[in-house]
């Protein structure tokens, strides 16, 4: 599921970046617990949600994507 590749890419980039979900929250000024259910594959997100935690983590859509496996042509 969508949900569930995106949730778990979010995650990983995260832990590279050596980012908590508390700082992410701040930076992407978004809930914790969203960004928890988003990470679990649980929550779907919003596009601009999604937006604002790529901006905090600094990565582009197309490379985003890309690394989800999700065909977004």
């Amino acid at each position: 599921m969508i949900t569930d590749k995106v949730g778990k890419r979010i995650r990983e980039l995260r832990s590279l970046n050596g980012i908590s979900q508390e700082k992410l929250d701040m930076k992407a000024e978004l809930d914790r617990t969203y960004i928890a259910g988003v990470e679990s594959g649980k929550r779907n997100l919003s596009i601009k949600s999604l937006e604002k935690i790529l901006i905090a983590l600094d990565i582009s859509f197309e490379v985003f994507l890309k690394a989800c496996d999700v065909d977004y042509m």
